[in-house]
């Protein structure tokens, strides 16, 4: 079956957000972006957001079978719908993302959201919708049901998670190569009791380690 992922935001206003803000940061995400150079909205908000998002992108990319024309992985945004993981993001940008709630009483946030996932439910009906974020949140759930309807699903193993449980919970899929089960949003129970703790990944190596570690903010 044709799937993609719906990837909840990344919060554009708090201190991490203010790390790269700074004219001063010389880590190298801050740099690329204060010298003009567009930087993928996925790298921006993994870092943003750490180990939650990162599981959500990777699982997201690992599993996605999207249609012809469709990125796997589209990310939640505050006044520009949905975008593509993949899609280049300036420094102005990512400030304006910081300028806007993600409220559905505001319009800014809410009219292009709503534009483009019907957009896409109208384009490919027969495309699965996983959404990889929390399901108890009025904050974007409704709006999409509004859009895909019987077409919006989500992990079955979400309920009951934070946001750290569920994005080491998807990096070890990815690791395992092992998808996770979905249901409708639809009439879905959303709430339920906390599950037991996710068994600690297997260590990996120093070298590796050095290698996925987000770049510390140095700031003058």
């Amino acid at each position: 079956m044709r799937k993609i992922f719906l990837l909840s935001p990344a919060h554009s206003g708090g201190k991490r957000a203010q790390l790269i803000f700074n004219p001063r940061a010389t880590f190298p995400l801050a740099l690329r972006l204060h010298r003009q150079h567009p930087v993928e909205l996925g790298e921006v908000f993994t870092f943003l957001s750490g180990l939650y998002f990162r599981g959500k992108l990777a699982y997201a990319r690992a599993f996605g079978n999207p249609p012809g024309g469709l990125s796997p992985a589209y990310v939640i945004t505050s006044d520009r719908g949905l975008l593509p993981a993949e899609h280049p993001i300036t420094l102005a940008e990512l400030k304006a993302f910081s300028g806007v709630d993600i409220d559905p009483n505001d319009p800014r946030y809410r009219d292009p959201l709503l534009r483009m996932a019907r957009d896409i439910a109208r384009a490919h009906p027969d495309c699965r919708v996983v959404l990889l974020g929390s399901i108890r949140t009025g904050k974007y759930v409704e709006l999409l049901l509004d859009a895909f309807g019987d077409q919006l699903h989500f992990p079955i193993d979400f309920v009951g998670r934070g946001d750290m449980s569920r994005g080491g919970l998807m990096l070890r899929a990815v690791r395992a190569l092992a998808e996770l089960e979905y249901v409708q949003v639809h009439g879905a129970v959303r709430q339920g009791k906390r599950p037991s703790k996710l068994e600690r990944l297997p260590s990996i190596s120093p070298a590796r380690r050095r290698m996925g570690r987000t770049p510390r903010a140095k700031i003058k």
